[in-house]
């Protein structure tokens, strides 16, 4: 399975780190491989904390427009999109940013025709929404963006991850190691992921609670 973290400027340190960590681990055991990615080339992409992330490949040359996309091959299994800065409207990075601009929301627009699922850690979801991909579905995102998902239509749960078949999403920043998590086990059974989960000395979240 391979697994890419769709990462920005502005993103949120932890909402990539997490899933990131987890997905590694898991590699050491299963057939996973994950990787940062960069919607063009950049050589640094700095997180809304200060932390700087080093791509490990991009998708777009300079110049090129999203649609360029549509003819592409070796898409990825999973494409998880992590938010950040989305409760800063004034800042000229994160989310909010990125719905600004386009490019991302394009992509996730012409993404979810070919990838098993789509994912979302925190605000992340509404990159989701604003590609279109979530429209009436249940999801989540972080309790301070919920009012905000709500109004584009989305059916907003509380939960820690929402599963709705090729679309994850999952609530603000720790909970994104849930959501890889939750990823690992649908696709290798629980005794990997509650492995990975001793491993990283994480008291997990599953459906009802969390996990004694």
């Amino acid at each position: 399975m391979q697994i890419d973290i769709l990462v920005y400027d502005g993103n949120d340190e932890l909402d990539v780190v997490g899933p990131f960590e987890v997905f590694r681990l898991a590699g050491e055991l299963v057939k996973v491989r994950s990787r940062l990615v960069t919607l063009r080339p950049q050589n640094r992409v700095k997180g809304s904390h200060g932390l700087k992330f080093k791509p490990d490949a991009y998708l777009l040359d300079e110049g090129q427009g999203a649609k360029k996309l549509a003819k592409r091959k070796n898409w990825p299994d999973v494409i998880v999109v992590p938010g950040g800065g989305w409760n800063n409207p004034g800042a000229n990075q994160g989310a909010r940013l990125q719905v600004k601009l386009g490019d991302v929301p394009a992509f996730l627009t012409i993404a979810r025709r070919s990838v098993d699922t789509l994912a979302s850690v925190c605000t992340g979801a509404m990159l989701l929404a604003e590609a279109g991909v979530i429209g009436k579905r249940a999801a989540t995102t972080h309790a301070s963006a919920m009012a905000d998902l709500a109004e584009t239509g989305a059916e907003v749960r509380s939960d820690r991850v929402v599963d709705d078949g090729d679309l994850i999403t999952s609530g603000g920043v720790t909970s994104g190691i849930d959501l890889a998590l939750w990823l690992l086990e649908r696709e290798f059974g629980r005794r990997i992921a509650d492995g990975l989960a001793a491993v990283l000395e994480y008291q997990r979240w599953r459906p009802g609670g969390t996990q004694p």
